[in-house]
C-alpha cells in the first residue's frame, strides 16, 4: 500500500491517532472486561488482556508523543527554528524519554530484560563517531538499539529506516525532524539510495550512524530470496557464503560502503542480538505472551585503522563479520552468552 503524502499524514493520520487514543482510554474498562471474559477461552495467562494493554499503552504513547512534538513545533516558531541545535537536542531528549517509558512498560508487561555484552560505543572510544551496523530480526529490535544508544550511551543517532515506518505518526514526525533517511524498498533507484546514505553519514562528530545492511527482518523465505538475488547478479561466491549463514540475511553492502567513504574517521560497531529472533510472525508473538525473555545485545568494536581500504576488501570484510554474527546467534539462541 503506497504511503500517503506528508500533508495528508499530518492532517489526517496524526490527529486520528490522538482521537483514537482518547476513545480507547475512555472506553478501556469495557474493553478490559471483554478481554478478561475471553481470557479463559485462550491458552496462556491472560493473553487477550495483555494484548489489549500493550495496544492501548502503545496508542497512548504515540498520541502523547505527537502532542509533545506539536508543542515543540509551536515553541520553534511554528517549525521555523526546528532545525536549530537547541531544538534538535530537545527532540533527542524527548525521544529518549519516550523510549524509557516504552521499555519500562515492556519490562513490566512482557517481562523483558536487556543485557549488553562486549565493547559498546561508550567504552570503545568516547566521543568518536561510530557507524553502528546491526542485524535485523524480531519485533522491536530497532527500538531496543536506539533506546540503548540514546539513553545508555548518550549518542544522537542518525538512522537509515524503511519508508513504511512513516505509517506510525509519531515516528514519522519525530524522525523526519532529525537527520535520518527513510528509504523506499525495492531495487529501483538503488544508486539514489546509496547517495542518500552517504550524504547522511557526512559530517559525523560524536554521533552514531545506524544502518541495517540486511534491509529487512530475517525470515527463512527472505534469506532464500537474498541468496537468489546474489546469483541473479552473477555473485556466485557471495551466494555460497550466504548459504552457509543460517540465521541472518546476506548483507547488502552498498549503503555501508557509502557511509564508510563519507565518514573515514568513524569506527564501526557491529551489533548482534538474540532473544526475540525466533518470533517471526504475529502468531509467534501471540503464542509467546507473556514473553519472559532475556534479550542479549552483543557489540564488537572495530577502530578506523582496522577497516579495509578497497571496495572488494570491504565487501569481503562485511561478509566475514556477518558470518561471525551468524555463528554467535547459533551459539546463543538458548540463553548462553559466548564471545
Amino acid at each position: 500500500m503506497p504511503l500517503p503524502p506528508r500533508w495528508l499524514r499530518r492532517l489526517v493520520l496524526a490527529p486520528g491517532v490522538v482521537l483514537l487514543a482518547f476513545f480507547v482510554v475512555t472506553t478501556l474498562p469495557a474493553w478490559a472486561l471483554l478481554a478478561l471474559a475471553a481470557s479463559p477461552l485462550v491458552p496462556g495467562r491472560l493473553r487477550p488482556l495483555r494484548l489489549l494493554w500493550i495496544g492501548a499503552v502503545y496508542l497512548v504513547w504515540d498520541a502523547a508523543a505527537l502532542l509533545a512534538l506539536f508543542l515543540l513545533w509551536l515553541a520553534s516558531g511554528f517549525g521555523v527554528y526546528k532545525s536549530a541545535p537547541a531544538f534538535q537536542r530537545a527532540h533527542y531528549v524527548l525521544a529518549g524519554w519516550f523510549l524509557r517509558v516504552m521499555f519500562w512498560q515492556a519490562r513490566w508487561t512482557l517481562r523483558l530484560s536487556i543485557d549488553v555484552v562486549g565493547t559498546d560505543p561508550d567504552t570503545a572510544l568516547p566521543g568518536r563517531p561510530e557507524l553502528v551496523v546491526c542485524r535485523h530480526a524480531g519485533p522491536g529490535d530497532s527500538f531496543i538499539l536506539i533506546h540503548a544508544l540514546v539513553n545508555w550511551f548518550n549518542r544522537e543517532p542518525r538512522i537509515v529506516l524503511k519508508e513504511t515506518l512513516q505509517w506510525d505518526p509519531a515516528i514519522d514526525v519525530l524522525l523526519n525532524r532529525l537527520p535520518n533517511r527513510f528509504i523506499a524498498a525495492g531495487p529501483d533507484g538503488r544508486d539514489s539510495v546509496v547517495r542518500q546514505i552517504g550524504h547522511l553519514a557526512t559530517g559525523l562528530d560524536d554521533d552514531a550512524f545506524v544502518i541495517f545492511p540486511e534491509g529487512g527482518n530475517f525470515t527463512p523465505s527472505r534469506r532464500l530470496r537474498a541468496i537468489d538475488r546474489l546469483r541473479a547478479l552473477g555473485l556466485e561466491r557471495m551466494a555460497r557464503r550466504a548459504e552457509r549463514m543460517r540465521h541472518v540475511l546476506a548483507p547488502q553492502p552498498g549503503g555501508l560502503l557509502a557511509a564508510l567513504d563519507a565518514a573515514p574517521d568513524a569506527g564501526v560497531i557491529f551489533v548482534a542480538h538474540t532473544g526475540l529472533d525466533q518470533m517471526l510472525t504475529v502468531a509467534d508473538v501471540w503464542r509467546e505472551l507473556p514473553m519472559d525473555k532475556q534479550i542479549v545485545m552483543r557489540f564488537w568494536s572495530v577502530p578506523p585503522e582496522e577497516i579495509p581500504a578497497g571496495k572488494q576488501e570491504r565487501i569481503d570484510w562485511l561478509f566475514d563479520w556477518w558470518a561471525r554474527i551468524d555463528r554467535w546467534i547459533a551459539d546463543n539462541r538458548n540463553g548462553t552468552v559466548d564471545a
